[in-house]
């Protein structure tokens, strides 16, 4: 039997992780052996891990997330250090260099130094993914054959120390995208690379994701209004790429051309803080509505009228995927990689990213049940859970 080691964070809800789950629950387990490392056994969404799935929590690697304050308290002062180290060289490259991404320089530095104050794994891998980047735990510590890299964002808007990023990544052996659109920003950012990038999309389980959409009832908490009043619904960590920061605004230029809305926010993140001064800005206390970190999600998404992805850029959203498998009409902004995430028109809309134009599309879109209703019909008629895409991964093991 071929055994397979997957490398992650944590299991607390977020794109990456459900896609995660997905892939773990569509696995044929008769074939393979999957163990599953997490830096921290922890998260809402351990639960639905498969039992055939030996998960492994290393103490050591978990001085990769802990807080720094933490790790020095526990006497592991060389780790501390080296996250310490990383953390001002990326804050300094952030402002001196203008690097845009300091949560992603931050964890390749920190990681990139603790490597070397870290024992390496002695069971052999036929095959191993690290399904959240950066990478070196998988290309520096794990013996195995193969070696996947996984990319879930849209390269193309990321601005990082270049040739640090390349000689991480070209320790993979494939590079891993979720979309074509994501690999294409990739390949032009790095094109030495080209010939290890690959195209895997996101795996999603639908009868998962139907199933609990009935475990709970969230009618306190999404209360049908009006006849004419209309629920939106977005989904995603409270982070620069979202956009949430917006949603208040566009959302009062929606109540500014007559329509009854309530805008829901399921997620958390940094950007909390932003949000709420934002909707006591825009007066929109009643309209926008914090839900906040949700275990399931998906009996929200069954509750919305709509649901909106407003982002600024995606490599490719889970959460607007699993809105069409919950056959919601949906509405993503005009961020680089959209046409790669929905057909427009078909089963779903793609609107202006400025807050004038999103807020327009959305009314259109609220305005013309003719369109809802044709949105609705075609999610139910297209296969969203991407299970081809399990082939590949095969592929390269039995290739």
């Amino acid at each position: 039997m071929k055994k397979i080691i997957i490398v992650h964070s944590n299991l607390e809800i977020g794109g990456a992780e459900s896609s995660l789950i997905g892939l773990l629950q569509s696995i044929d387990y008769s074939r393979y052996e999957v163990d599953l490392l997490l830096l921290e056994k922890k998260g809402e969404l351990l639960k639905f891990v498969p039992s055939q799935v030996n998960i492994i929590e290393n103490k050591q690697y978990s001085n990769l997330v802990l807080p720094i304050k933490k790790i020095i308290k526990s006497g592991n002062f060389t780790i501390a250090f080296a996250r310490l180290k990383g953390k001002l060289k990326a804050t300094y490259e952030h402002k001196i260099k203008k690097y845009n991404d300091l949560c992603y320089i931050t964890k390749q530095y920190s990681y990139r130094n603790s490597m070397k104050f870290l024992d390496k794994y002695e069971k052999k891998y036929d095959l191993g993914i690290s399904f959240i980047d950066p990478h070196y735990i998988l290309t520096e510590k794990i013996n195995c054959n193969i070696k996947l890299g996984w990319i879930h964002t849209d390269f193309s808007r990321i601005d990082v120390n270049k040739k640090i990023d390349f000689e991480m990544w070209d320790k993979c052996d494939y590079i891993v995208s979720v979309s074509e659109a994501c690999k294409n920003g990739f390949d032009k950012k790095y094109p030495n690379l080209k010939e290890k990038s690959i195209v895997i999309e996101n795996l999603l389980s639908k009868d998962f994701i139907l199933e609990q959409s009935e475990v709970i009832d969230v009618s306190n908490e999404i209360q049908k209004g009006q006849k004419d009043s209309v629920n939106l619904l977005s989904i995603g960590r409270f982070s620069y790429a979202k956009n949430f920061d917006n949603i208040p605004q566009i959302c009062r230029n929606i109540l500014e051309k007559g329509l009854d809305v309530k805008w829901y926010i399921i997620g958390y993140g940094g950007d909390e803080e932003l949000i709420k001064s934002k909707i006591e800005e825009f007066g929109m206390q009643n309209n926008v509505i914090l839900l906040g970190k949700k275990e399931n999600p998906y009996p929200y998404i069954k509750a919305c009228d709509i649901y909106v992805q407003p982002s600024r850029y995606e490599g490719k959203s889970v959460a607007v995927r699993e809105a069409q498998i919950l056959n919601k009409p949906v509405v993503i902004t005009n961020f680089e990689t959209s046409k790669s995430q929905l057909t427009d028109g078909f089963d779903g809309v793609i609107v202006p990213i400025d807050n004038k134009g999103c807020a327009e599309g959305i009314c259109n879109l609220i305005k013309d049940k003719k369109i809802q209703h044709k949105l609705i019909e075609n999610t139910k008629i297209t296969d969203y859970t991407n299970k081809q895409e399990l082939e590949k991964i095969y592929a390269l093991l039995e290739g």
